[in-house]
């Protein structure tokens, strides 16, 4: 293994204050192209359109993820923890740094379109020809493979896997710490370092010492109030929808054949879902917004107009339903093609469960998401049991679902045809 850097080196953080970088292996994977591409990633995709400050990125989060394992990391050696496998600190290190270096542009919003997978593309970097790919060879030729198994979750050493992916690990205490602040809400906030003192190996997998229940819950709520009030915003659903459909009908135009005015050679893989990792590496959001920008002057009006609500914030307006059938649906749908809409992407029905952020849930079972195991506590010496038998606070919030269906749509179209619509529909859509 490589050797630590004869100096130490400092990023000065907003949220850690300082990140430090002692080994070798960590600064020159910092150095890469793979993982400097992160800085012109955003970390909360299209939420800049609700929140104007959340323009930071997978770079300074990732930089932060690698901050909190060191600091647990650096904790469990301290204190001699025996249940702790010394060994595995780099690699533990280097997974956490990388995690998200598989993100594309607008990441959750892409991946959606084209059925691809952040940690697949990670993988594919850790283990193809990349900068990353020898960096983690000069370690040893089976590291690159090892740090991937982490970041798959089938790595043997399960407390490994936990300090990136749990129901608390590394990565969630830095987005939510750092979502907070830079989109100026205070509720994403909690006592970071008072987890990080409670924090124990046990058997192979990391618990939380009793007297730390209450930091745990502070966490859980902020967890809680980030999920409904920034990752769920219907404001930000509103760009991602439009987003999407920006995707979805470039993709329909290409594969049918549509000579589009511009189109980058490395935008093409991606349509055609044909990427290689090359291809995927060129795309960030710079370039999307500048295709979005371009395909301003296409001739497909729809792909015009998409592109400019979007780039111009002019999003669609949405509508609560409750339980919506498929009578009414298909109803408002006639209604929109008969005053020239395009329901397939003039409206949709949305439920705020399908993002990769989630509540907390002690319920799941055996042989589910590895990610979701339930926080354990430890009483004295040996005595473990989840943290909603315990906690009254936890308890309360576990489970809780106030999602709502929203219907987004353009209102321009709707208001210029008001009187070409029922009264039904005009009161549903609050017209009349």
């Amino acid at each position: 293994m490589k050797e630590q850097l004869t100096e130490e080196k400092v990023f000065k953080d907003p949220i850690h204050h300082y990140i430090y970088v002692q080994d070798q292996t960590i600064w020159d994977l910092i150095n890469t192209k793979e993982f400097q591409r992160l800085r012109r990633i955003r970390q909360l995709g299209a939420s800049y359109l609700t929140f104007h400050g959340a323009e930071h990125s997978r770079f300074s989060h990732s930089l932060g993820v690698y901050e909190i394992t060191r600091k647990i990391i650096s904790q469990f050696e301290r204190n001699g923890y025996p249940d702790w496998p010394a060994e595995e600190r780099l690699v533990s290190l280097c997974a956490a740094l990388l995690h998200d270096v598989g993100h594309g542009p607008f990441s959750h919003s892409l991946e959606e379109v084209f059925d691809t997978d952040h940690e697949e593309w990670t993988c594919k970097i850790l283990l193809e020809n990349t900068e990353i790919n020898r960096v983690l060879r000069a370690v040893s030729d089976d590291f690159p493979n090892q740090v991937a198994a982490v970041i798959q979750k089938t790595y043997p050493k399960p407390i490994v896997v936990s300090l990136i992916s749990s129901q608390m690990d590394a990565d969630r205490m830095d987005y939510l710490l750092r979502d907070a602040y830079f989109t100026g809400v205070n509720y994403g906030t909690f006592d970071l370092e008072r987890i990080l003192r409670v924090l124990r190996p046990y058997k192979g997998q990391i618990v939380v010492k009793e007297s730390g229940m209450h930091a745990v819950e502070h966490y859980l709520m902020s967890r809680y109030q980030m999920y409904w009030q920034i990752y769920f915003h219907p404001v930000t659903r509103s760009s991602e929808i439009i987003l999407r459909q920006i995707f979805r009908r470039a993709q329909e135009l290409y594969v049918g054949g549509y000579s589009f005015e511009w189109m980058p050679n490395s935008l093409k893989g991606l349509l055609h879902n044909t990427m290689t990792v090359h291809d995927y590496l060129k795309l960030d959001e710079a370039l999307v917004q500048t295709v979005f920008t371009q395909w301003l002057d296409e001739r497909d009006s729809l792909l015009r107009n998409l592109c400019d609500r979007f780039l111009n914030r002019r999003l669609y307006k949405y509508i609560t339903i409750d339980n919506p059938d498929e009578t009414l649906l298909n109803e408002i749908s006639d209604c929109l093609s008969s005053i020239g809409m395009n329901p397939d992407y003039h409206m949709e029905i949305d439920f705020p469960f399908d993002l990769p952020y989630d509540v907390y849930r002690p319920d799941k079972k055996e042989g589910e998401n590895k990610e979701k195991a339930p926080i354990l506590l430890l009483h004295g010496k040996d005595e473990i049991s989840e943290i909603s038998a315990k906690s009254d606070i936890i308890r309360s919030i576990t489970g809780l679902h106030q999602g709502r269906y929203h219907l987004y749509y353009p209102e321009e179209p709707l208001r210029e045809s008001v009187h070409l619509l029922p009264d039904r529909i005009k009161k549903l859509f609050k017209l009349d």
